[in-house]
């Protein structure tokens, strides 16, 4: 899977939004997938070592059970480690890395006023 291949699995949510808020040059390859009405981020796509990589967000208990059964998830790079994961895209079954995205998503979307 190549970058503009992700991306397109991130934007299949209606409030996704592809971004590039990095100015510095060594950056500016990096996209930032985030919500379009709250602006907070659910994912970060990026090369790392010659891997294309993405961060997500993800809850500690599940971080922590998926970093240990699977190789290709590691401790985010460059964002807090309790709560963010990073995937090896290449490496990783695309079902597994959509549900990531997705459950990533939703950890970050606009929280529901209960009435």
């Amino acid at each position: 899977m190549n970058k503009n291949e992700l991306i397109k699995r991130c934007l299949r949510f209606e409030d996704a939004v592809e971004t590039y808020p990095f100015k510095d040059k060594t950056y500016e390859e990096y996209a930032v997938l985030r919500h379009k009405s709250n602006g907070k981020w659910f994912g970060l796509i990026f090369y790392l070592d010659g891997k294309l990589c993405i961060n997500l967000k993800c809850n500690p208990v599940d971080s922590a059970i998926l970093r240990d059964e699977y190789k290709f998830i590691t401790p985010a790079w460059h964002m807090n480690k309790t709560h963010w994961i990073m995937a090896d895209v290449n490496k990783s079954p695309k079902d597994l890395l959509d549900a990531l995205i997705e459950a990533s998503f939703n950890l970050t979307a606009p929280k529901r006023k209960i009435k």
